[in-house]
């Protein structure tokens, strides 16, 4: 079984002061980051958690899911239980319409593998009550497959669809078998969609340690404690540039090109990608990995950011030999270490406005007068201890919604934590006072799913305005709009 030896960066050949520069660009830039895996020639030489983040945490894994799907089609093409060029359609008689299109009929698993099929979009976001595997055969097709670099997640999902028919198992279970030896956790587990097809485009909720070890995996071709899993040349196939990504990239790190569901990188690497900065990053010429977990959703750019930390802070110094330790290298590992948390949002001296408008409002209850809303009202409430500067330590707000008395705490200069409401999902979360009076509150979810639900709250006289914004895929729909309340 994988166990990956423990050393300090400098035994790697890494000092650690760049890692200390990565993860303290990352913070000054506002990057939310949730862990931080590196090992190099396998040795794990650095697993940092941003509290209140743990290492036993499942975390959301977004698109590294399709990097999964497609192994384990690769296991069953090895297996041979399908060929990469046989057509799609002859797996899913059952989901055809009458006529089907003729790029559609044409349209093989490796034209999906390559994200070149004949849609240019994911499929079952038309209409994600309709069957999500079926939507793929019944929609329009906008161009042949086979062409066109298209990012489209129902191909992946269909995928995972046919890995499930022909296994009789879940896809996870499955590729959790055939990769016994990197004892994937057992907490680890797959989305279902609402007609029970494991979400194989997004749905990965695992430990960031999982992410190290598939990454152990792809690293080294498919060999895993001296037993070859999965013939090398898939992987290989996999991992190189098949199709041109730079016509539709929105950033650099997008427009490197694209194997089959493995992203080319800037550096001669290959990447699992998945939205807001979960990251399986390779490196083969220098034996590096690195596994990120982290909520950029809400920040323009913010995976770019992770990828250029680690492009210009980390690989420059990597060395080819070990290098000095002293206890300075030891104690800044240490520090770096215990330094990693989620920022709570910044704080800036109190007005005597503000300090007027948080007495009148504190602990007043008031009513929604929006209609239709599921929210009947609001109450913003302070702690009544206070720090050296006099501000609050933190404080409650409290809300009816859906007929249910709900509550968010949150820190003042710190995060508090609890199960948001109705979601019943943890969250960490910190409020602030903003230059224009209004009062911000931003909660960051951190559990199965990955996301943060904010209120920006304006007092005027005796209403509020209430703005609420959430950045999550597919929950918290409530959390997004306007009130006025009185």
């Amino acid at each position: 079984m994988l166990t990956f030896e423990k050393t300090t960066p400098e035994k790697a050949g890494i000092p650690t002061d760049c890692i200390q520069r990565f993860t303290m660009r990352l913070a000054k830039r506002q990057i939310p980051m949730h862990s931080l895996l590196l090992a190099r020639q396998d040795q794990l030489f650095f697993e940092g958690y941003y509290a209140p983040c743990t290492a036993d945490m499942p975390h959301r894994m977004f698109s590294i899911s399709k990097s999964f799907t497609a192994v384990a089609v690769f296991f069953l093409a090895a297996e041979g239980r399908l060929s990469l060029d046989d057509t799609i359609i002859s797996f899913f008689p059952e989901k055809l319409p009458q006529k089907v299109h003729p790029w559609i009929a044409s349209m093989t698993i490796r034209d999906m593998l390559m994200m070149r099929s004949c849609h240019a979009a994911t499929t079952y976001k038309a209409d994600m009550t309709s069957d999500w595997v079926e939507s793929y055969f019944t929609t329009p097709p906008t161009h042949p497959a086979g062409t066109l670099f298209h990012y489209d997640t129902s191909a992946p999902h269909t995928l995972c669809a046919l890995v499930e028919k022909l296994t009789g198992m879940d896809m996870l279970d499955y590729l959790k078998e055939k990769l016994s030896p990197l004892t994937l956790s057992a907490c680890s587990y797959m989305l279902k969609d609402p007609f029970g097809v494991s979400m194989g485009g997004t749905g990965l909720v695992a430990l960031p340690m999982d992410l190290l070890k598939f990454g152990f995996f792809l690293l080294h071709r498919g060999n895993v404690c001296g037993k070859q899993l999965l013939p090398a040349s898939y992987l290989d196939m996999a991992v190189s540039d098949l199709s041109a990504t730079c016509v539709t990239a929105p950033l650099p790190s997008e427009a490197q090109g694209y194997g089959m569901q493995f992203w080319r990188g800037e550096r001669n690497n290959y990447v699992c990608y998945g939205m807001g900065g979960q990251f399986i990053i390779v490196f083969p010429d220098c034996g590096l990995i690195c596994a990120t977990t982290a909520d950029t959703q809400s920040i323009a750019g913010g995976n770019q950011q992770i990828y250029d930390a680690l492009y210009e802070e980390i690989l420059p110094a990597i060395g080819n030999t070990p290098l000095p330790e002293t206890p300075e290298t030891g104690r800044l590992l240490s520090y770096t270490l215990d330094s990693l948390r989620l920022a709570p949002l910044p704080q800036t001296a109190l007005s005597a406005d503000i300090q007027k408008t948080a007495r009148m409002i504190n602990g007043k209850n008031f009513h929604v007068q929006t209609t239709p809303s599921a929210f009947e009202c609001f109450s913003l409430q302070f702690d009544p201890e206070e720090t050296a500067s006099g501000s609050p330590t933190g404080g409650s707000l409290s809300f009816v919604l859906k007929k249910q008395a709900c509550t968010v705490v949150f820190g003042i200069g710190q995060l508090r934590t609890g199960s948001f409401p109705l979601y019943h999902l943890n969250y960490a979360a910190s409020g602030a006072w903003l230059s224009d009076g209004t009062f911000y509150i931003k909660a960051h979810i951190i559990d199965s799913y990955v996301g943060c639900v904010q209120f920006q709250l304006a007092f005027k006289e005796n209403s509020l305005t209430v703005f609420l914004r959430k950045k999550e895929e597919s929950l918290f729909q409530e959390f997004d709009g306007h009130l006025y309340c009185t």
